[in-house]
């Protein structure tokens, strides 16, 4: 109880700051982002650390520069304080935790499919008819769409088989669902108000953000290998290498040829023991010059696939248009042009030229 009350407390302060001076919001706004865009400081972190500021620039009378220079350096001292290597090896190349990253799929499937009951609605009426092929239909969607976010998770966590699993899976409950699409009766079923499935849609978009993420998390934990296996812990940190931290696989691979060889050099002890847990060690390779090349190249792969899917819509939309220009084509080749402009600046900024540099500059 008094854990809760303390915490209420604390949020309540943070909830209460008032800036004195506009540049001290402004000095305030810019650690904020510092810490979450260029440091991936764990949620609450940013809020804690104003609050400290917020009242240390009360008592003394001084604006914060003053106090504690520039925003910038600052942020970078305090992740460097306060952001420890057990957390930042967590997260993957985007500054996500497996946990966040799944919630955060399966929050955005809700609110898409919120927004596309809203426009059923405004464009149908009031009253949605389901039937068997629909129903089928749906059921596949969700299934494939939910098994490609589970598989990126997986992969993003280092858990290249997993991934490999579910995503073979993707093709099976598409084949399934076109089948049973065909075998299932036409014909209506019964009808149902557009807003329950919109509240329905809204129900489970907010109910992935109310998931503790911790909890997510160790879904995707690696389990100590048994009797202390050093051929696990290095499949361990090559399948982290390239599905947490972007590597590529000859990257990875080179690595983990190293760590082998200097495990064959000091016989008689174990990788853990020489290297310390696999996640921290991953993450000391990892970092360097070219962490943001990486995380610039895995961000274009994203982009590459919505492209690729947005296109598709586009496509069949002129294809069943009439050739009238109608809001939707207006809205389809706007996506289009501005996903193809941020693939290739992701692309660029993959290959800068640091990006060409050895990784044992990492």
């Amino acid at each position: 109880m008094a854990t809760s009350q303390h915490e209420s407390q604390k949020q309540t302060r943070r909830n209460s700051l008032r800036w004195d001076l506009d540049e001290d919001a402004d000095w305030a706004a810019t650690v904020e982002l510092r810490l979450v865009f260029d440091h991936d400081a764990p949620a609450g972190l940013a809020d804690d650390v104003l609050a400290e500021v917020h009242e240390l620039v009360r008592e003394e009378g001084r604006t914060a520069r003053d106090l504690f220079g520039a925003p910038e350096a600052y942020a970078r001292a305090v992740a460097e304080e306060r952001v420890s290597e057990e957390y930042r090896a967590r997260t993957d190349t985007h500054g996500l935790t497996p946990g966040e990253r799944l919630l955060a799929a399966f929050g955005t499937l809700g609110a898409v499919g919120a927004i596309l009951c809203a426009l059923d609605w405004v464009r149908g009426g009031l009253w949605a008819g389901v039937s068997w092929p629909g129903v089928v239909g749906i059921t596949t969607v969700v299934l494939a769409v939910g098994l490609i976010a589970v598989a990126v998770v997986a992969r993003s966590a280092g858990r290249y088989k997993g991934a490999y699993a579910l995503a073979a899976g993707v093709p099976a409950v598409i084949a399934a669902g076109g089948g049973a699409g065909v075998a299932v009766p036409e014909g209506q079923l019964f009808s149902v108000p557009v807003p329950v499935l919109l509240a329905g849609c809204v129900a489970c978009a907010v109910g992935a953000f109310a998931v503790p993420e911790h909890v997510v998390d160790r879904w995707f934990a690696g389990r100590p290998p048994a009797g202390r296996d050093d051929a696990a812990w290095l499949d361990r940190l090559g399948g982290l290498l390239r599905g947490r931290h972007g590597m590529t696989a000859a990257e990875a691979r080179g690595h983990v040829r190293e760590a082998r060889q200097h495990l064959a050099a000091v016989p008689g002890e174990h990788a853990e023991d020489v290297f310390g847990d696999v996640e921290v060690y991953a993450l000391r390779l990892a970092d360097g010059p070219r962490k943001k090349e990486r995380a610039a190249r895995r961000k274009m792969y994203g982009t590459l696939l919505l492209l690729g899917v947005v296109t598709l819509l586009f496509v069949d939309h002129v294809l069943d248009a009439d050739t009238s220009f109608d809001f939707w084509l207006a809205l389809y080749t706007g996506v289009v042009g501005s996903l193809g402009w941020t693939a290739v600046s992701e692309w660029r900024a993959s290959r800068r030229p640091d990006a060409a540099e050895p990784d044992g500059a990492d």
